[in-house]
């Protein structure tokens, strides 16, 4: 696991009336503070990626459809640098990712259906000057082929 990375497996409680599904609780370890709440789609095959923030953390779930969610680790002080992890996470596997400043994720739908991510990030998305560092999503120095792999 990329250092700093932690995954909170999601509790579905289903009844005859639909399910409820928390997804970030104040009191969870992984809670830092409150910056905003958004929500990010990507229709079937689409990578949304990559980028990093220097401040802010945030902690992903997919409530609709599935998302390949990758990190890539390019802290050099970190005990996981240069590591790339996967997640598939979705309605097959409700899970939360937190992720540390300095860690470029991006993501992929995987599913038929457009996904739907919510994200909690601990900082509020400054307009003028926004905490987010983009690279694009192929051809760059992330040792990661977004390319669906059979086998």
């Amino acid at each position: 696991m990329i250092d700093g990375v932690v995954v909170k497996k999601l509790r579905v409680i289903p009844d005859e009336r639909g399910r409820l599904m928390e997804i970030l609780r104040s009191d969870d370890a992984i809670f830092h503070h409150f910056g905003q709440v958004y929500m990010t789609t990507a229709y079937p095959g689409v990578v949304k990626g990559w980028h990093y923030h220097k401040v802010q953390h945030d902690n992903m779930a997919c409530i609709k459809g599935m998302m390949k969610i990758v990190l890539y680790d390019a802290r050099k002080d970190s005990k996981t640098y240069s590591e790339v992890q996967e997640f598939f996470a979705g309605v097959h596997n409700p899970i939360l990712i937190h992720i540390p400043p300095y860690v470029y994720h991006g993501f992929k739908c995987i599913s038929e259906e457009e996904a739907l991510v919510i994200n909690v990030s601990t900082e509020v998305y400054c307009y003028e000057n926004p905490d987010e560092y983009r690279i694009a999503p192929h051809n760059n120095e992330i040792p990661y082929n977004w390319e669906r792999k059979d086998g």
